[in-house]
């Protein structure tokens, strides 16, 4: 009788535990794309599916990383904004305000468009704090080196910069053009004088009709 209810115990605790792995392992903050080429642009989209435990979400305060060349946050009615600058006059922090918290059960989701130039860091970091009803959680853990940010409890979300892309845009822009060029017919001189001699040999023509014609007369 013990072993079949600690049989049954140790069951039920497993499926507990593999229920709630999926679960915590989806209970983060994250942003798409997770990948931009150095200096573009793009459009970040910061979202969650989860509140601070049972607790509806109210708020998102994003911390902009050092690399940015430009910030603008995208206007939603489902959230305020408010924009915080630092000294170089750059935006340092933007925070969204829920117009009403987001339920437990529902995916929220804010976006805002980033510039990179030249010399942003190959990873760039955005810190977030996310404000419920009751409590908080701040997602800003980094993994070190040779750890698996997978295993983090609160980890940041973490956008990946590839190198820069324009030179290749540019080769392509000029084989294609090149391409074009090459697969154009040249123009042909010959086809204009062909023309020409074939009006002045329409007119000869008529002229000696109407002559021929007042000699008949």
């Amino acid at each position: 009788m013990r072993s079949t209810t600690k049989l049954v115990l140790g069951l039920f605790g497993g499926s507990l535990i593999a229920v709630a792995a999926p679960l915590a392992a989806s209970a983060h903050v994250t942003v798409s794309p997770d990948e931009i080429a150095a200096g573009e642009h793009g459009v970040l989209t910061f979202a969650f599916s989860h509140g601070c435990e049972s607790s509806p979400t109210t708020s998102l305060r994003i911390t902009m990383p050092e690399g940015l060349a430009s910030v603008a946050p995208t206007m939603d009615s489902d959230w305020s904004i408010a924009v915080e600058r630092g000294d170089d006059g750059l935006v340092s922090a933007v925070t969204y305000t829920a117009v009403s918290p987001v339920p437990i059960d529902l995916r929220g989701a804010v976006s805002m468009s980033i510039g990179l130039d030249e010399d942003t860091p190959e990873t760039l970091a955005f810190p977030v704090v996310q404000t419920c009803v009751e409590g908080s959680t701040e997602w800003t853990q980094l993994a070190k080196d040779g750890e698996d940010p997978h295993e983090l409890d609160n980890p940041a979300p973490v956008v990946t910069v590839s190198p820069a892309t324009g030179e290749e845009h540019g080769d392509a822009h000029g084989e294609a053009d090149a391409a074009s060029s090459a697969s154009s017919p040249a123009a042909d001189p010959l086809g204009p004088v062909l023309g020409g001699a074939g009006l002045v040999a329409g007119l000869a023509a008529l002229v000696v009709a109407v002559l021929a014609y007042r000699r008949r007369a």
